[in-house]
C-alpha cells in the first residue's frame, strides 16, 4: 500500500507539470509544529506529550485550473514527542523528549474558494515522504533535589518501511529513518500571503526493530501551523 502511495505521487506530479499551463510560483514557508506520537491501537495521542518543534522551506504552486493546484515542496520538519512528570521545582522531577528532524517532501493537491477583495480559502489533501536526518533524545530532572542531565543524537537506522522484513541495522533503541504519510490542509490566502493548518498521518512505525502490524501505535502525528510568501 504505502509503496502505491509514492509510485502515484510520482506520476501524479509528471501528469500535473506536464499538463499545466500557468507559470508556476515559488512558496516561502515556515511555522510551528506541535508534534506527537501515537501511543494506543486507535491512533490516540496524549495531548500532554506533545512537543513544540517547527518547519521550514519551499514549495511549488503549479496551477491546474482556475482553483486548483499541485503544490510539492521540501521542508525541514521537526517531530518527536516528550514525556514529563512534576515540575523543575519539585524534589523529584523527570522529562524526557524525542525530537527526530527530517527533510519532507509534502505532495498536496490545493483548491481554493475565491472571497470578495483578493482573498480565498484554502482546502487541500496529499502525502509526505520524509527521511530522518538529524535529532536529539534529551533527559533531565531531579531525585531527592538531585539534578541530572543527558542528550545524544538520535540513532536512525534505514530499515525499509514499506516491508516487515528488518535490514541489518534495524534494532531496539534506533528510529526507522523513512517516513511516509498523508496530509490534509485548510487556511486563507490573502494577496501573495497564506496562513495554513497541516496535520500529518504518519503511517509507519518510528520505531526499528519492533513489528510493523496494522495498529497505530508509535506513529508521527504533527499539526503545523505556518505562514507562506508566494513569490
Amino acid at each position: 500500500m504505502k509503496k502505491i502511495i509514492i509510485v502515484v505521487s510520482c506520476y501524479l506530479i509528471s501528469t500535473v507539470v506536464t499538463a499545466q499551463k500557468k507559470m508556476p510560483s515559488l512558496i516561502i514557508t515556515g511555522g510551528l509544529n506541535l508534534a506527537n506520537i501515537t501511543e494506543s491501537a486507535g491512533g490516540k495521542v496524549d495531548d500532554a506529550k506533545t512537543l513544540t518543534s517547527f518547519h521550514a522551506g519551499l514549495l511549488v504552486d503549479i496551477p491546474f485550473n482556475a482553483g486548483f493546484a499541485f503544490q510539492p515542496g521540501l521542508l525541514i520538519s521537526g517531530k518527536g514527542s516528550k514525556v514529563q512528570d512534576g515540575n523543575p521545582s519539585d524534589n523529584n522531577y523527570y522529562k524526557a523528549t524525542v525530537n527526530p528532524i527530517y527533510i519532507e517532501m509534502p505532495l498536496n493537491f490545493v483548491g481554493s474558494i475565491r472571497l470578495p477583495g483578493n482573498a480565498a480559502i484554502l482546502l487541500g489533501a496529499g502525502s509526505y515522504v520524509a527521511m530522518g536526518v538529524a535529532g536529539k533524545n534529551k533527559v533531565e530532572g531531579k531525585y531527592l533535589g538531585v539534578g541530572f542531565k543527558s542528550e545524544n543524537n538520535i540513532d536512525f537506522s534505514n530499515d525499509d518501511p514499506t516491508t516487515l522484513n528488518y535490514e541489518e541495522d534495524a534494532g531496539i533503541g534506533k528510529m526507522k529513518r523513512f517516513d511516509v504519510g498523508a496530509n490534509v490542509l485548510g487556511g486563507i490566502e490573502i494577496g501573495k500571503i497564506m496562513l495554513r493548518a497541516n496535520y500529518g498521518f504518519g503511517f509507519n512505525k518510528i520505531n526499528s526493530g519492533g513489528d510493523n502490524n496494522a495498529d497505530n501505535k508509535n506513529k508521527n502525528r504533527v499539526l503545523g501551523l505556518s505562514l507562506g510568501v508566494k513569490l
